[in-house]
């Protein structure tokens, strides 16, 4: 069996969560998201799996360490932003072993040029005993999601911004993510929402919930920005012949008049819980209770995430998941 990555339901040996310590990232919010990505990785952490915080240094590593558990394990790093799902490793897996799959990373497009986000990766990687395979063209993380059976999605809006590979086409993008992560389908989806630094990744727009079921979210309220988004997201995916499962929008959420990319769609599954974001939106508990239909094998909840969004993500974003090792 070549290798390929397991989807995000598969068995974890643990979690990578990157800690925000950087106030210019967060300004006016950088104690809240502290406090509200410490009670995602305390969730996590009292589930019953094991969660390894990031911090940046000593100073952080004391406020971290009144806001989480004892179950949670703190390893200082040096990192930049916390969007581990773009810069950690993915981990792939043959049936026997697995590596750590590396790419170029250029701070989304460019805009953000942090110290420690283009090492990171590999060296969470190292300290995990497992080999490092590097590819030579940019590819951030939440930019795709597979279904394990070899169908990823991924939007155009990202994955063909000339800001990332601009000598690479269409075509040539798809052979390089059969051959480097193993897939052999893909499911162009369109733009992602609106105002996503990003460039639109698909882990805030449609996520897989089971082989080829994906969900998706409707738009909520009359107003909601992102309503044409999500039904050119449904038809490509009906057109694909994929399953779609119907989650809410949190509709309008707005900061300081600017429309905000936010989603429940920005879960992270661990291996026995799913932590939703919350925005204290009126739609929030149908949110997660949508979501917790799609899971009746773990708990799901939903966790305040307003303040970590903004800093430009959520709990999925900022987390990166350890298959259970093999080999």
């Amino acid at each position: 069996m070549a290798f390929h990555m397991p989807p995000e339901w598969a068995p974890q040996d643990w979690l990578w969560i990157g800690f925000p310590h950087d106030s210019d990232e967060w300004p006016g919010y950088l104690a809240r998201a502290q406090e509200q990505i410490a009670a995602f990785a305390n969730a996590v952490a009292e589930s019953g799996q094991e969660v390894r915080l990031l911090v940046r240094d000593g100073a952080n590593a004391q406020i971290a360490a009144k806001l989480v558990s004892a179950k949670v394990r703190l390893e200082q790093r040096r990192y930049g932003d916390i969007w581990l799902r773009d810069t950690g490793p993915l981990i792939l897996s043959d049936g026997k072993t697995s590596i750590a799959q590396r790419f170029e990373f250029n701070g989304w497009g460019g805009k953000y040029d942090m110290e420690g986000d283009q090492t990171i990766g590999a060296q969470l990687a190292r300290d995990a005993g497992l080999p490092v395979r590097k590819s030579g063209w940019v590819l951030e993380g939440g930019a795709i999601d597979g279904d394990g059976t070899g169908l990823v999605a991924t939007t155009e809006q990202c994955l063909l911004n000339p800001n990332r590979n601009p000598s690479l086409n269409r075509s040539k993008i798809e052979a390089n993510l059969k051959a480097d992560l193993g897939f052999d389908r893909i499911l162009w989806l369109g733009d992602g929402l609106i105002n996503d630094h990003t460039d639109g990744h698909v882990d805030n727009l449609a996520r897989f919930v089971a082989p080829n079921t994906l969900a998706i979210p409707l738009a909520s309220g009359a107003d909601d920005p992102n309503r044409a988004i999500y039904s050119d997201c449904r038809e490509r995916a009906h057109d694909a012949a994929v399953v779609v499962a119907d989650i809410p929008s949190p509709g309008r959420i707005e900061r300081d008049g600017a429309v905000e990319p936010a989603s429940y769609a920005n879960f992270a599954i661990t291996s026995h819980l799913v932590a939703v974001p919350t925005f204290g939106s009126p739609y929030d508990e149908e949110g997660v209770a949508a979501i917790a239909a799609l899971f009746p094998d773990r708990e799901v909840i939903g966790l305040a995430a307003d303040a970590v969004l903004a800093g430009g993500g959520g709990f999925h974003c900022a987390s990166q998941q350890m298959p259970t090792l093999r080999g």
